[in-house]
C-alpha cells in the first residue's frame, strides 16, 4: 500500500473532521475511517475495503454539502487506486 497515498487520504478526512459546516455524522464517519486506514493491526486489504465501503456509504448521504461529498469522491479514487 502507498504510504504516500494514505497519508494524503488521512490529511483529507482530518480536513473533513475539522470542518463544523460538516454535518456531526459525516465528521464521525471520516474520523471512524481514519482510525481504521491507520490501524495496523488489520491487513491492509481489509482496511481499505472497510474504509471504501464506509465512505461510500457517506457519500451519498443527502445532507452532506457538496465540497465535503467532493472530498470524498476524491479520497474514493485514491483508495481505489492503490486497492487494485
Amino acid at each position: 500500500m502507498s504510504n504516500e497515498i494514505i497519508e494524503e487520504v488521512s490529511d483529507i478526512l482530518k480536513h473533513i473532521m475539522e470542518n463544523n459546516s460538516v454535518p456531526r455524522n459525516i465528521r464521525k464517519a471520516a474520523e471512524d475511517s481514519n482510525n481504521i486506514l491507520n490501524d495496523d493491526k488489520e491487513d491492509e486489504s481489509v482496511r481499505l475495503s472497510s474504509v471504501i465501503l464506509k465512505l461510500d456509504d457517506i457519500s451519498n448521504d443527502p445532507n452532506i454539502p457538496v465540497h465535503a461529498r467532493t472530498l470524498i469522491w476524491e479520497i474514493l479514487g485514491k483508495l481505489e487506486s492503490i486497492k487494485n
